[in-house]
């Protein structure tokens, strides 16, 4: 039988890529011929909700909210080039450059690891529809806000830090500029070897089974945990140029954790708990978020 779904896929990727294409081209010309607010940080806000808006544009024509799915990764780094651009720094500024590598692998990997797992059109992310369902006769005022404006100001807040990084001149110490390299880094790295670990696992599992092997046998969420140190790091990067603004440049790295541990996780548990009743075992023994050795198992009563 003819397989579709490559050609689905393909398909797909292209309505997709064209949305974010439309998107900013429409961020770049507020930017280029908008009016000046005279503060560049709320120029790139409202450019970058007036680019969400595109997405949800296209969300609704498709049907598919998870047009947004990529927007989490996709911008980041155009915000980062385009401060750095505006700002004095130049391009000689070596903290600015391990910035930027740290922001750049992170959007990468995660745009890609996108790519391989997205399925199609068709397809859509369940936490998405839930949301709608839930809602009822709101379910179009979720959609704009709960699945695509609330996000993008979360990235928005995370990338805080990082504006500050590229438009001010550095305060702080130089080794707080290695550990925040190498925080990041490490969030990478272990998120990289959460999705790989966690798709050869989905090729290969019989039904009812759980993960908890490798990283997952020491965190039920390592991707998030992994997400995380990413963000906590951009705030680092923001605490080695302004140390005297420390106190709300973690405001990000905090909006980040409250959205794993208030939504994102309670929801991915609640699903596998409904799917897979031996996840309660998985809960009883490895721990929930910041990776540690797991609990023993119980040996069963006879």
């Amino acid at each position: 039988m003819h397989d579709n779904r490559p050609a689905g896929k393909a398909a797909g990727l292209i309505r997709i890529a064209i949305a974010y294409i439309v998107a900013v081209l429409v961020a770049a010309a507020w930017l280029g011929w908008g009016p000046d607010t005279g503060a560049l940080w709320l120029d790139t806000l409202i450019a970058d909700l007036l680019a969400t808006l595109v997405i949800f544009g296209f969300s609704r024509r498709y049907r598919n909210s998870s047009f947004y799915d990529a927007y989490w990764s996709v911008i980041p780094p155009l915000l980062l080039v385009f401060w750095w651009w505006q700002g004095d720094l130049g391009i000689s500024d070596w903290r600015t450059w391990l910035l930027t590598a740290v922001v750049t692998v992170w959007a990468v990997r995660l745009t890609a690891n996108w790519v391989i797992t997205f399925p199609g059109l068709h397809h859509e992310d369940w936490r998405y529809a839930n949301l709608r369902d839930d809602a009822g006769k709101w379910g179009l005022a979720v959609d704009l806000f709960a699945i695509h404006v609330v996000p993008t100001l979360q990235v928005f807040v995370g990338m805080v830090p990082v504006y500050v990084a590229v438009t001010r001149q550095a305060d702080g110490p130089a080794w707080l500029v290695i550990v925040a390299c190498a925080v990041g880094f490490g969030a990478i790295g272990l998120e990289t070897v959460a999705d790989r670990q966690l798709r050869r696992f989905a090729s290969t599992r019989r039904p009812g089974q759980v993960m908890d092997q490798g990283v997952w046998g020491w965190s039920r969420h390592p991707n998030y945990f992994g997400e995380f140190g990413f963000w906590f790091s951009l705030a680092l990067f923001g605490v080695a140029t302004a140390p005297g603004d420390w106190w709300w440049l973690f405001a990000g790295a905090v909006v980040m954790l409250a959205l794993f541990e208030g939504a994102s996780i309670p929801m991915m548990e609640k699903r596998s708990l409904n799917r897979r009743p031996g996840y309660q075992d998985v809960i009883d023994r490895v721990p929930r978020f910041v990776p540690r050795p797991p609990r023993s198992r119980t040996p069963a009563r006879g």
